[in-house]
């Protein structure tokens, strides 16, 4: 079967093209696909581990079946305008003191960081515990373009770290961390609540609140 394949920023210079076709195997995988283009154009090969792949509006996993005529676009990585920018889901516990010091840098005259933590109580009802689910790939992709974003709305920002936890939390430990440096503080102030604001939006991330009478999924991320 015929796939199109259509490709972005640097894999666009490299290879000078927007757009290729490959021939795949009926129920043929977007591997597969990366496989059949990298070996025609070994330059891309590095780049691998960083390739985000989408086929239509929608990102997809490298095992997704392709079928005849879909286009299937080449992400690389996305570069937030900073090496040092991190987008990150983890198992972990989350330290402020860590996400501070990867944006910490001489030209940021403020360094500003959100902690979301796990509370006892929810409308009244004491919380035992909290769950959190996520479909990694995505919300990965997603904090980028909220950092993205950022860099759009406050050229003073410097630096943008996001992490979410993902699996069983405790009462005051914590699901989230962003921390933005800036230039100035009232960058950082406005583009760290906006990143928590958006990320709470967007990003396929969910949480089951555990009761002493019962468990509720709450999604994307409630309150």
């Amino acid at each position: 079967m015929r796939v199109r394949v259509r490709l972005f920023a640097r894999y666009r210079e490299a290879l000078g093209r927007e757009r290729l076709e490959v021939e795949l195997p009926e129920g043929g995988t977007v591997e597969c696909a990366w496989s059949a283009v990298a070996d025609r154009h070994p330059e891309l090969a590095p780049y691998r581990p960083y390739t985000l792949f989408a086929v239509g509006q929608d990102y997809v996993s490298p095992d997704h079946r392709l079928r005849p005529d879909d286009e299937l676009c080449l992400f690389p990585p996305v570069s937030g305008g900073a090496a040092a920018d991190i987008y990150r889901v983890v198992t972990e516990p989350l330290s402020p003191d860590s996400i501070a010091a990867e944006v910490d840098e001489p030209g940021a005259g403020g360094i500003v960081i959100f902690s979301g933590v796990v509370r006892n109580e929810t409308g009244g009802r004491p919380v035992k515990f909290l769950e959190y689910e996520a479909h990694a790939t995505m919300a990965e992709v997603k904090m980028r373009e909220i950092g993205e974003s950022l860099r759009a709305r406050w050229s003073g920002v410097k630096r943008v770290a996001m992490l979410h936890r993902i699996g069983r939390l405790e009462i005051g430990e914590a699901s989230v961390l962003i921390a933005v440096s800036a230039a100035h503080r009232g960058d950082a102030f406005e583009a760290c609540r906006y990143a928590i604001d958006t990320l709470k939006r967007t990003v396929p991330v969910w949480k089951k609140e555990h009761f002493e009478d019962g468990e509720v999924w709450v999604g994307l991320q409630g309150g």
